[in-house]
């Protein structure tokens, strides 16, 4: 019997699959004068900045990195970002249906907070949880094991939505069965079949309103 739904924000809530990618091709442009492998970029979605930064440009520091990406970013985020279709029209039927629900995000909370406001989101989650709050990033279970604790939530009750690899194994070292969503930008068109052993989503859904099936 689920009482608690945790979601991901980048690629699962919200699209913001276009200031993410043009955020890195500045980096790469700055730093190497040309754009990087939009499939590696891809692949990196849902890791903590920080640590894509280090393993991806470690001719430099990090804190240069991650200043030149999240300068570009947040001047940019709030005119690129957009919901997916049906996300708000689900979340209202989720609350409604009396849910406990929750973000758990690898964002830092600045900009997570700015696009929850902008489409009017934040009356939808009992709490928000954002990188700064976990001492380890997604795959570790920090993030999901944070939100259960402020919503005094458990394992067997909870499911959380995301859209990356990450995800998957963040909520299932939780101890949480997740659901993929199939718009995502890394991993659309997968089936079960399609992943490794034991990193298999338990759910996988093609739009927001059959998450309300599962749940």
């Amino acid at each position: 019997m689920i009482d608690t739904v945790i979601f991901d924000f980048d690629g699962t809530i919200m699209d913001t699959n276009d200031v993410i990618i043009g955020s890195w091709q500045h980096v790469y442009k700055t730093l190497r004068g040309e754009e990087g492998d939009l499939d590696y970029i891809l692949s990196t979605f849902g890791e903590p900045l920080e640590y894509s930064m280090e393993n991806s440009f470690p001719e430099v520091s990090m804190e240069e990195s991650v200043k030149i990406y999240r300068d570009w970013h947040r001047e940019r985020f709030l005119d690129m970002i957009k919901l997916f279709p049906g996300i708000t029209e689900m979340l209202q039927e989720v609350k409604a249906r009396g849910y406990k629900t929750a973000i758990a995000s690898s964002r830092l909370r600045f900009t997570l907070n700015q696009g929850l406001e902008k489409y009017g989101l934040e009356q939808y989650f009992d709490t928000v949880v954002a990188v700064e709050d976990a001492e380890n990033g997604k795959p570790a279970p920090d993030i999901v094991l944070n939100t259960m604790e402020r919503l005094d939530s458990k394992p067997e009750t909870s499911i959380m939505v995301g859209d990356s690899r990450l995800d998957i194994l963040c909520a299932h070292n939780a101890g949480v069965p997740c659901v993929l969503v199939g718009w995502s930008a890394t991993l659309a068109g997968k089936t079960k079949e399609d992943f490794a052993p034991g990193e298999a989503p338990d759910y996988i859904i093609q739009k927001p309103a059959d998450l309300l099936d599962i749940i």
